[in-house]
């Protein structure tokens, strides 16, 4: 029965990776329509966002067979807790991602209002963080979930770089102000990947310690 239960859930935490992974991959996506204006891919990220929501659905199935079935213990239990709470956090990840090509599309259908720096190193942190966050989960590592909450730190500080800037440039002409507001959005979706990010690793540590998760973003 153990042996089961321990199988069963490693499935659902091999989903959570497989379902972050597929998020991760939507991010370099989101890159090339925001910086290299090809909204030719919006598709193809709208069609990892739709595979995101079929991985949610199932594995979100299967936690609660795991509750059904095993009655597990409150170590498994937290585990469980831990899937299930994330699962919506690593969806609305998908949801931003996507939120920032379609941004992405109508911004390029006129001139760039300037190079898009701090935006594009907000992506590349947040591929990072994507990547340690993962590791963090399949290895049990307190360290990487740590290091992925610190990294969000950052993502939040270029988050706040753009705002000041673009307020800038609406106030130097209101013609910007129409295609800043529109970079605002796509940075607050950004910063909100991010959030949701740290989301998951504080969850990450409490699984791992059992010290009490800081409150949600």
């Amino acid at each position: 029965m153990r042996e089961a239960l321990e199988q069963d859930l490693r499935a659902v935490l091999n989903g959570v990776l497989n379902m972050l992974g597929t998020v991760e991959s939507m991010l370099p996506v989101a890159a090339d329509v925001l910086l290299n204006e090809k909204t030719a891919r919006l598709e193809e990220i709208r069609a990892l966002d739709r595979e995101v929501d079929a991985q949610e659905a199932q594995v979100e199935a299967e936690c609660l067979r795991i509750i059904a079935l095993h009655q597990p213990v409150a170590r498994d239990l937290r585990l469980v807790a831990l899937i299930l709470k994330s699962l919506s956090d690593i969806e609305r990840m998908g949801d931003y991602a996507v939120h920032i090509a379609e941004d992405s599309q109508e911004l390029a259908q006129s001139p760039a209002l300037k190079r898009y720096v701090n935006l594009g190193r907000m992506l590349e942190r947040l591929q990072e963080m994507s990547q340690n966050l993962r590791t963090g989960i399949a290895d049990r590592d307190v360290t990487r979930a740590e290091h992925t909450i610190e990294m969000d730190d950052e993502v939040d500080e270029l988050y706040e770089q753009t705002q000041r800037e673009l307020v800038t440039y609406m106030l130097e002409d209101p013609r910007n102000i129409s295609k800043s507001l529109m970079l605002m959005r796509v940075g607050r979706s950004l910063e909100r990947i991010g959030d949701h990010m740290e989301n998951v690793a504080e969850r990450v540590r409490y699984w791992v310690t059992g010290e009490r998760v800081a409150a949600d973003h």
